[in-house]
């Protein structure tokens, strides 16, 4: 049977399923939002106010990295985990749909509902936040980073979902690896130095540890040192590969 590459079809096919997962539109867009906004409200009212713009920096930092980590990790978990406790993965390859066409669809689809996360949360500070306007190069490198993080999380979360093939296991481990990341990063309101030394040390193998706590020296311009982020960005990289790869290997023998 001729193999199935992906197309644009096969992507919409993804958006449809996505629009049909309440879970990821909640967390995905609402919850930064809403997050933003009350963390900017308590925490930044009882900073002095020469630190306060660097404060309210940091609070839109952290949470804009809720979006991918609840659209690519635990939305996609989700739907992902449905589909292969259904077997849909497997019927879609008996019509000559190879894997990694499946996932390039998936990835394209969910950075697509990404990318419109992203656009409403920026309309939304502009709208509600008084913070500085950030440099250009800013931009790009968050928005880099976001994706990257996003896409490694994706591949994680697609794993798990392979190697346990239940949706109630697959959606209990992503759920509880989503808040013990936003509480190592400093998410929810406790900042990484407030930490034990060995959480600490955990902490800085994640790249979100430095998008929440780092990138906020450098949102109007200026210098910084990328290697510790792109080194843990290497390291995060790597899990997901293994991950990866053990899932087809288990899925190979199964």
């Amino acid at each position: 049977m001729k193999q199935k590459r992906c197309n644009w079809k096969m992507v919409l096919y993804e958006l449809r399923n996505i629009n049909g997962n309440f879970m990821t539109h909640f967390f995905g867009i609402v919850f930064p939002s809403m997050m933003t906004l009350i963390f900017s409200k308590t925490i930044g009212i009882q900073v002095p106010e020469a630190a306060r713009d660097k404060v309210l920096v940091s609070i839109v930092l952290s949470m804009s990295l809720v979006i991918p980590m609840s659209i690519m990790f635990i939305g996609y978990g989700a739907l992902y985990s449905q589909e292969v406790e259904h077997e849909v993965p497997l019927r879609m390859r008996l019509f000559g749909f190879r894997e990694r066409n499946l996932l390039a669809a998936k990835i394209i689809a969910h950075m697509i509902l990404m990318t419109a996360a992203f656009a409403i949360f920026a309309v939304f500070q502009m709208i509600t936040m008084d913070i500085p306007k950030p440099a250009a190069s800013s931009v790009i490198c968050l928005l880099v980073s976001l994706y990257l993080i996003g896409i490694i999380l994706l591949v994680i979360a697609h794993s798990l979902a392979d190697i346990f093939r239940k949706f109630g296991i697959t959606f209990g481990i992503t759920m509880s690896v989503y808040f013990l990341l936003m509480v190592l990063t400093g998410m929810m309101g406790i900042s990484t130095e407030q930490l034990p030394k060995a959480l600490q040390k955990v902490a800085a193998t994640l790249p979100m540890t430095y998008v929440s706590n780092d990138f906020a020296d450098f949102w109007t311009g200026g210098s910084y040192n990328f290697m510790p982020f792109i080194q843990s960005l290497l390291f995060f990289g790597a899990i997901a590969g293994i991950l990866l790869m053990y899932a087809q290997y288990r899925n190979r023998r199964t």
